[in-house]
């Protein structure tokens, strides 16, 4: 019953920001409520505070006894939804595939079904001795894609 109706909020106050989406929402037995967000053009503080009103405000405490935490995602939070790929369109990225593959790479494309990565990569002369620089590019479907994260550069 209080799943439903935190829910209902929720799209209620993303629906007043369209630019914001729910990564994660979470309900523990003791009703302590937590949200997580992205945005198309990040969160601010002012946006979890939205968010945070418009569900505080319309539950009942008498009703239901709860705590509430609205964050954003984190930087170190691995990407999980097509969106968010979306909104990182020429970052770099780590991505670790189902297979184990590892790739390093910036992100160049992306969908709702997959993305696309390109690097550099050192590989041997097809003749004689030596390294030549190869440019390398993968089409990745986020169903192969174990985790994916935004690499950070100062």
């Amino acid at each position: 019953m209080m799943r439903e109706k935190v829910e209902e909020l929720l799209e209620n106050a993303l629906e007043k920001n369209k630019s914001l989406f729910l990564i994660d929402l979470n309900i523990s037995a003791e009703n302590q409520i937590r949200v997580i967000l992205d945005g198309d053009n990040g969160v601010t503080v002012e946006d979890c505070v939205e968010v945070s009103r418009e569900i505080e405000h319309n539950l009942d405490r008498e009703e239901f006894d709860f705590s509430l935490e609205v964050m954003s995602a984190g930087v170190s939070e691995p990407l999980t939804l097509p969106r968010q790929y979306i909104k990182n369109i020429g970052r770099s990225l780590k991505i670790k595939t189902k297979t184990g593959e590892k790739l390093e790479g910036e992100l160049i494309a992306a969908n709702d079904e997959n993305c696309t990565l390109t690097w550099t990569e050192r590989e041997p002369k097809p003749v004689g001795n030596g390294k030549v620089t190869v440019q390398k590019e993968a089409l990745l479907p986020y169903k192969d894609i174990m985790e994916a994260k935004v690499m950070i550069t100062f």
